[in-house]
């Protein structure tokens, strides 16, 4: 399942992997699933969607200074991707890296972040994943040393139904996460 988006985004977001009932059936990422239906909202309040829903690839939605992806390519099993698919789907996230340049990654839950430390050759106890944090990458970090520019890595819990029917992601909490990616991605 490819991201899709503005490509020219000075946003990145990065979820899980495709759901089975959602992206993998509607062939876009979010889209179709309660996922999508907490995300897509919080966008649109943004500015970076132009309208709050996304049931299918034909809805008429729309993205703006955003692009969304996910660090596996596939609907796994369980809803959970093995270590060795995140491994192999890195190559596809971290081209898209390459090709956007994001100036803001804003990772959807720990494995998210995980893999994007991974891609930057990031030691994970170098910054630790609670929702709202956020890094400053400095361009040559990592050992790899891909950063083109400084990128802002922006924490946030997974939309998913376990986190936001439960209050642990709440509307409040995840539109400071969209108000925080604009400011830094508007004047870092």
């Amino acid at each position: 399942m490819p991201g899709f988006g503005d490509e020219h985004a000075r946003v990145l977001v990065v979820g899980l992997a495709p759901g089975a009932h959602g992206s993998n059936r509607t062939g876009r990422q979010f889209t179709g699933d309660a996922s999508g239906n907490f995300l897509y909202p919080a966008l649109n309040r943004a500015g970076y969607a132009n309208q709050p829903i996304s049931v299918s690839r034909e809805d008429g939605l729309k993205l703006k200074g955003v692009f969304v992806t996910a660090s596996g390519r596939c609907a796994p099993p369980a809803n959970r991707p093995t270590p060795q698919e995140l491994t192999n789907c890195q190559p596809y996230l971290q081209h898209e890296i390459e090709i956007i340049k994001p100036r803001v990654i804003v990772c959807l839950g720990r494995i998210a972040f995980e893999r994007i430390l991974r891609i930057f050759s990031i030691r994970p106890s170098a910054m630790q994943f609670r929702h709202g944090a956020y890094y400053k990458l400095e361009p040559g970090e990592g050992k790899r040393g891909q950063l083109p520019g400084e990128i802002w890595l922006v924490c946030s819990y997974h939309p998913s139904q376990q986190n936001t029917l439960t209050g642990r992601l709440t509307r409040r909490m995840f539109d400071q996460i969209w108000r925080r990616a604009r400011e830094l991605s508007d004047h870092g």
